[in-house]
């Protein structure tokens, strides 16, 4: 029995984190899928259907195109995320004895990929003809 506790403990950190990436998903698409089969069912009864129902299910769509202001809050978002992993790397780097400019710390490149990330954000957000 023993011998099962770190099995238990691999399937719960693995299964805590695909509940929380899977399930919303999943509830949201049910919900997308309930609302279809209701509005189906009133069009082939012949109803009208009414002007706030219809700009409700296309606000959703419009909202997730891509604007000038959301990718510049996502490039600042990303370029923070890189510039605190740095910051974080060469804070923990600080503690050792041997400094070496912080060349050798994993870290700091781990922090090019966010950090790069954000820059092409801030840079498409000049691009985007799409504003708010």
């Amino acid at each position: 029995m023993e011998e099962l506790i770190p099995v238990f403990a691999i399937f719960a950190v693995f299964g805590t984190i695909t509940a929380i990436v899977v399930g919303p998903t999943y509830l949201k698409s049910r919900e997308k899928r309930e609302m279809q089969t209701t509005i189906r069912h009133a069009i082939d009864k012949g109803q009208d259907l009414p002007p706030d129902l219809i700009d409700a299910m296309t606000k959703d769509v419009a909202s997730k195109l891509p604007s000038r202001t959301r990718d510049l809050r996502r490039g600042v978002i990303w370029l923070a995320v890189g510039i605190g992993i740095a910051a974080f790397g060469t804070v923990s780097d600080m503690g050792s004895n041997n400094w070496s400019d912080g060349v050798d710390n994993g870290l700091l490149g781990i922090a090019c990929i966010p950090a790069v990330i954000g820059l092409a954000f801030i840079v498409l957000s000049f691009f985007n003809p799409n504003k708010e």
